[in-house]
């Protein structure tokens, strides 16, 4: 049979999600999943969701999601572009503003979605490796600006070392860098609130910054799919109005958006049990003599003990009904990812560890 493939798609490898699983046995800390549920007003709000909305097609912009969003960050809805999850934004990115064969830059290791979207685009990726204490190297924008990079991806705070980079460092690059910075802030729900970490206002000092937030995280909504990004209009005008799909976002996902959102009270809580739980489970993993990656995210970091392997690790919890992230890749084939679960979970993840260790 024909390939009808192009070539590059050819000898792609896709993108390989954690691992997922219905039996119910399974305690899964693997793809970073918020452990307690979204807010009981959605559980409310979803009675009184008319169906008769389903029957027209959905406001192609999102408006009423924009508005919450914009008021939630004191910005205007111009600023906004709602996506499907974080990841549609990432794409967004990448159609509307680099062309195949000009250089997306990254860190290493980093997110591995970036570079499985920059080969979709036939883009060469420049990843260029973090310091032995997971900081950008200080020529980090000259090295980009080296090789021509178009558009530079940059989670913060850092996946998966859960590492939460400066904000006047970031500021820094920014202003150094000669394309745009996609700032992928998946994860910055868990940061702790007494580091007053906030880069919405480089939107009105810069640019080339584009800002990815999610309510997957810290909202408990994995499953929704929704997400958003924040930028200057003249980034995100083109996005919103040329490139995105034109429906992207459902009505029941737009309508779900804004009642989570409007529970400040739930979703402040929710974050705070996680860094509580992620504070608590530090303490074990030390104990146990792992080494620890400080986290500002609801995962952990950790190094084996030497006399241990940590695929062999993971393999083991596996087979006790626990999942966890394995990494089989340079700088990384000797750690774990965990992500924060219950205080149940967590207790079982340390009782199956003692035992194995």
């Amino acid at each position: 049979m024909l390939n009808w493939e192009r070539t590059n798609i050819a000898v792609l490898t896709g993108y390989k999600s954690g691992e997922q699983s219905v039996n119910p046995k399974i305690i899964k800390l693997n793809t970073n999943e918020n452990p307690y549920p979204p807010s009981p007003i959605i559980s409310n709000a979803l009675k009184e969701f008319s169906l008769h909305t389903l029957r027209k097609y959905p406001s192609p912009t999102a408006d009423a999601f924009r508005g919450k969003v914009a008021e939630l960050h004191n910005i205007r809805p111009q600023n906004i572009i709602a996506t499907r999850g974080g990841d549609e934004l990432l794409r967004l990115m990448i159609t509307t503003f680099v062309n195949p064969g000009e250089v997306i830059g990254t860190t290493l290791p980093t997110y591995s979605l970036y570079p499985v979207l920059a080969a979709i685009q036939d883009c060469p990726l420049k990843a260029i490796p973090l310091s032995n204490d997971w900081e950008l190297p200080s020529n980090f924008a000259t090295q980009l600006n080296n090789a021509s990079t178009k558009l530079t991806f940059l989670v913060n705070p850092h996946a998966p070392s859960g590492v939460l980079f400066n904000r006047d460092k970031i500021a820094q690059l920014a202003q150094d860098l000669d394309g745009i910075l996609l700032l992928d802030e998946a994860y910055v729900d868990f940061v702790d609130p007494r580091l007053q970490y906030d880069s919405v206002p480089l939107i009105n000092e810069l640019d080339n910054v584009v800002i990815l937030r999610t309510l997957s995280k810290g909202y408990s909504l994995a499953g929704l799919r929704l997400g958003y990004g924040i930028g200057a209009p003249e980034l995100i005008d083109p996005m919103l109005n040329k490139t995105k799909d034109s429906y992207n976002i459902d009505a029941l996902s737009q309508y779900i958006g804004c009642k989570a959102i409007e529970d400040n009270v739930y979703f402040d809580g929710n974050c705070q049990l996680v860094r509580r739980e992620r504070s608590k489970l530090v303490l074990e993993f030390k104990k146990l003599g792992f080494q620890v990656v400080p986290s500002e995210t609801n995962f952990i970091l950790v190094t084996v003990p030497s006399n241990h392997k940590a695929e062999a690790v993971y393999l083991d919890l596996k087979q006790r009904n626990i999942l966890v992230r394995f990494f089989d890749q340079q700088g990384l084939s000797d750690k774990l990812r965990v992500t924060v679960g219950t205080p149940e979970e967590n207790q079982e993840l340390v009782n199956v560890l003692t035992n194995l260790l």
